[in-house]
Order: C-alpha cells, then sequence, then structure tokens
C-alpha cells in the first residue's frame, strides 16, 4: 500500500534529531482528542492494554508492569496502558501489580519494607517462562517519563486514596497530567462524595474514571448521578462473572440501551475489560465473553466484537496486538488522521 505524503513526512520526522518526541507529541495529541471527545469518535475502539501489555501470549514475552511491555504496548499502537502503583520503604511511588515480590521478580518477601534501592535489585521476570530479564522493578517517574508523549496511562492504585495527589503530582512535574487517567470504584453517595474530596486537592486538569460493577450497581441512573457530580471521559463497567454462568447475551444491566445513550449524552466512553484474572473463570469481568474466548477458541467476534457492538469504545485487554488488528480488520477502529499512528509509536519506541 503506497504511503501518504503525511505519512512519508513522518516517517521523516521520526528520523531526524528530536524527531521521535514530535511523533510522539502528535500521537500523544490524537489520542487525547479521541479519549476527550467520545461522541466524535463512537465508531472507534480504543484499546488498554493490561499491567503495561506484560500479560500477552500467555505470558511469554515481556515482564508485567515492565518499560519493555510499555514500549511493546506503543509499537502495537494502543491508546493506554494500565500500571499498578506501590510504595517503596523510603517513599518512592513503584510500577508494582502485587504486594510481594515472589511472582514477578527475583527477589522474594513484601514490596513496603524495601527501600527503591533494595528493590533496584530486583531483576523482572517473564511469568509464562520464568525467565529473569535485565529489566528493573520502575519508578512512576520513570515508567511515565518513557510513556510522555506517546501512550495515554491508566494508574490503578494500589495504595489508599490519598495517595492519589502524589501520583497526579508527579505526572505534573513530568508536565504530562492529561496523559494520565486515575480511577476508583464507586456505588453509594458516600464513595461518590469521598471521590469528589480527594478531586479537589488534585488540582486542575485530572481524569478520573469511575469503575462501576453491576455486582452493586444496576441502575444507570446512579452511574448519571456520578458523571453529573464527577463529569468523567469514560466509565469503566464491569459484568461480572459467575463460576457456572453461561456467555452473557446481553452484557448485564450496566451494557443497556438506556446506558448507551447516558453516555452519549454525557460524551464519555464505555470502558469493557476482557483480560484475565487468575484462578478465575475466563472473562470473569466481562460476562464470560474475555480475551480468552478471543484468542485460545478464536472467536473474537463473541469477544472484543461483543463489547464494540454494546457501545464500548474502550477495551483493556491482555493481548493489545491481536485486539487491535482484529478491531482494526473488521471496521471497529478508524485509522489516525495525517498519520499512521502505530508506525508513529513504532519508531518513537526505537528512538
Amino acid at each position: 500500500m503506497r504511503m501518504s505524503w503525511m505519512r512519508l513526512l513522518l516517517a521523516f520526522i521520526c528520523l531526524l534529531p528530536g524527531g521521535a518526541a514530535m511523533a510522539g507529541e502528535n500521537r500523544v495529541d490524537q489520542i487525547l482528542e479521541r479519549f476527550e471527545q467520545a461522541n466524535r469518535w463512537r465508531d472507534h475502539v480504543m484499546i488498554v492494554a493490561h499491567r503495561a501489555g506484560g500479560l500477552r501470549a500467555g505470558k511469554t514475552l515481556y515482564p508485567e508492569n515492565s518499560l519493555a511491555a510499555l514500549r511493546a504496548s506503543i509499537a502495537d499502537g494502543a491508546e493506554m496502558v494500565e500500571v499498578d502503583v506501590r510504595r517503596s520503604a523510603d517513599g518512592v511511588l513503584v510500577v508494582m501489580h502485587d504486594s510481594w515480590l515472589d511472582r514477578t521478580t527475583t527477589c522474594k518477601g513484601e514490596v513496603a519494607p524495601r527501600t527503591l534501592v533494595e528493590l533496584k535489585e530486583c531483576r523482572l521476570v517473564v511469568e509464562g517462562t520464568g525467565v529473569a530479564t535485565g529489566e528493573f522493578v520502575p519508578t512512576l517517574v520513570e515508567f511515565l517519563s518513557a510513556a510522555k508523549g506517546r501512550i495515554l496511562v491508566n494508574i490503578d492504585n494500589k495504595l489508599g486514596r490519598d495517595e492519589f495527589p502524589a501520583m497526579i503530582a508527579v505526572a505534573r512535574n513530568l508536565g504530562m497530567v492529561r496523559q494520565v487517567v486515575i480511577k476508583e470504584n464507586l456505588w453509594n453517595e458516600q464513595r461518590l462524595a469521598g471521590a469528589r474530596d480527594m478531586l479537589r486537592t488534585t488540582g486542575d486538569g485530572v481524569h478520573f474514571m469511575p469503575i462501576i460493577a453491576d455486582d452493586a450497581v444496576r441502575d444507570v441512573g446512579f452511574v448519571e448521578t456520578v458523571q453529573s457530580a464527577l463529569p468523567s471521559r469514560a466509565m469503566e463497567l464491569i459484568n461480572w462473572r459467575d463460576g457456572a454462568e453461561f456467555l452473557t447475551k446481553t452484557g448485564g444491566p450496566l451494557f443497556s440501551t438506556r446506558m448507551r445513550a447516558a453516555a452519549v449524552r454525557g460524551n464519555w466512553h464505555i470502558w469493557a475489560n476482557t483480560y484475565a484474572i487468575v484462578n478465575k473463570p475466563g472473562g470473569f469481568l466481562a460476562g464470560g465473553r474475555g480475551d480468552e474466548l478471543a484468542t485460545l477458541a478464536s472467536l473474537p467476534a463473541e469477544s472484543w466484537g461483543f463489547w464494540a457492538e454494546r457501545g464500548a469504545t474502550i477495551i483493556q485487554t491482555d493481548e493489545p496486538g491481536a485486539a487491535i488488528n482484529w478491531l482494526a480488520a473488521n471496521g471497529y477502529r478508524v485509522p489516525y488522521e495525517g498519520s499512521d499512528i502505530e508506525m508513529a509509536g513504532r519508531t518513537a519506541s526505537i528512538n
């Protein structure tokens, strides 16, 4: 396929000194426009790489929550990565899912009692193969710096609500607060009030996303109340799967036609999760219609396609590359104007 003159120009710019940064800025600006203007992009499904994209291919390629996984997700063309944040003993924010080091690193024991220097002695492990890599536990500063101008970052806070301002301060100091999305589970007025109080301390420009699960919330009216109190660009909606439940036929109460109408009125994205949870049935957060159905069963239309047809314009997955390829091939992704965003990301990550 012939490259347009804009794509050729972008490729040339990327090869110039400082060109990768220029391409990155172009990339993240386009992603932000789609994230912040949901109604303009209802025919495009954005992809979020779970744990930075380190769980792809049966956890055999990269360590989770690593800079290597981040670079791969940028190259895939994902619009966002999700990461988990904890603190070291000397107060440094680090990117790590578990409270223990045993599963994902060469070290043993808890994260919290170790200083950053001690954590940096731990090499990250590719869980599916057990191979120790040259990657080390990244700090939040290091991770966000690598993502700056290239991709959005969704922070899953493993600490208390009072830690959010510190995380936002890191992003603000790097000049990338708009690239960061923080989130919290909301299911009643008390939780809503707490989130509102917290956001008063973080300053302007922060993207906050409520997480709404159908075990506690089944009324779209509550979601509309949340949106009115805390205007958000996306709502993470969870359709829990029971162990013996068949595949959901509708997406549950949160993926209703009324919810889709509410999303349009509020100009926000419906976010679905297809990633796997250890020791839980496949599609545990997606009514059975998770990544396993798309990949192991080779039925992507019944997973990623199903959620796209029910209004999801953001999907968080363990398989960002595969999801992007299938969605693009089946008309669920719109090429980015003026450039091939996957190419821009891949070139920027190499430089």
